[in-house]
């Protein structure tokens, strides 16, 4: 792309943004099993009892379990749309409260290892969406590779979701490292998921903090404290979520307050320097339905 190709794009971007109130949040961890999913899930349900209008990607597209944990059963997914066989829309299955989700493949490592060409590919793929939003929540793959990267660098808010392990407090330091140096993306919103009190997921903050605030230019805020509770283990064998089948339990809670918060973080009035794919396709979608005929 040429420079001036570049900033014509960023000039773009820059005015319809001012017609958009659509949010994307991606929600990430750096290391497996610290509850990414289930904080994506129970944000999307709650956002949407709100009456938000609310759609989920699933960007674990080599272990994809969001359909999975919801009991819906997906006919197509991300891999067809790649391959040609469909577009982006006809794969998108509605789950409770109208949250729309974009599943992605279970057991297919190519969908794990996409080339520069698929990447590319599944942006295109959102440019023929037409789904009316109001908040976008990626859940990605754990690690820190490329599609990890990307799917954090498009986002407007990147939630951190860390567990008071030793591994997992080295893993999103090493997610957050690499953003902040390599692609400029300097806040950081972390959920200290699973800890026992208040007080320790404060705890885990500070051990997180004392790390990032020596070494890297980066800020990090605390936005929530979710409980170990039995009740999300339950409900994820019922394929449900802890704020549909126990919605007064201390998890669901800290969940739903979490999503209330998430739902008054403002959206930036001018897209940052890295690939906004998913604010460029909101932004051209809301334009052509806001715009006004003259003489009207």
């Amino acid at each position: 792309m040429t420079e001036n190709a570049m900033y014509d794009q960023a000039s773009g971007l820059r005015r319809m943004t001012q017609l958009t109130s659509t949010k994307v949040i991606t929600v990430t961890g750096g290391k497996g099993g610290v509850g990414k999913t289930n904080v994506t899930l129970n944000m999307a349900i709650s956002m949407a009892r709100q009456g938000k209008r609310v759609m989920v990607l699933d960007a674990d597209l080599g272990l994809a379990n969001v359909d999975v944990m919801l009991g819906l059963r997906a006919g197509r997914n991300l891999s067809h749309v790649l391959s040609g066989m469909c577009e982006l829309k006809d794969i998108i299955v509605e789950g409770p409260y109208g949250v729309k989700i974009v599943p992605a493949a279970s057991g297919t490592q190519n969908m794990a290892e996409l080339t520069t060409a698929q990447h590319m590919g599944l942006i295109r793929a959102f440019s023929t969406l037409e789904e009316d939003i109001d908040v976008l929540l990626v859940d990605t793959a754990a690690g820190i590779s490329d599609m990890v990267l990307s799917f954090s660098r498009a986002a407007q808010d990147v939630v951190v979701v860390v567990c008071d392990e030793p591994t997992s407090i080295t893993d999103a330091y090493a997610l957050i490292k690499i953003l902040s140096r390599e692609y400029d993306v300097q806040r950081f919103k972390i959920v200290a998921n699973m800890v026992r009190s208040y007080r320790e997921g404060r705890d885990l903050f500070i051990k997180l903090t004392r790390v990032t605030e020596r070494f890297l230019d980066a800020n990090l805020e605390l936005v929530a404290c979710i409980p170990l509770d039995d009740r999300v283990r339950q409900s994820v064998k019922r394929q449900k979520l802890v704020v549909e089948a126990f919605p007064r339990s201390p998890a669901a809670l800290a969940l739903g307050a979490l999503a209330n918060k998430a739902a008054m973080w403002p959206v930036p009035q001018s897209p940052g320097g890295h690939l906004e794919f998913f604010v460029e396709r909101l932004l051209v979608n809301n334009r052509r339905t806001r715009e006004v005929p003259v003489g009207e």
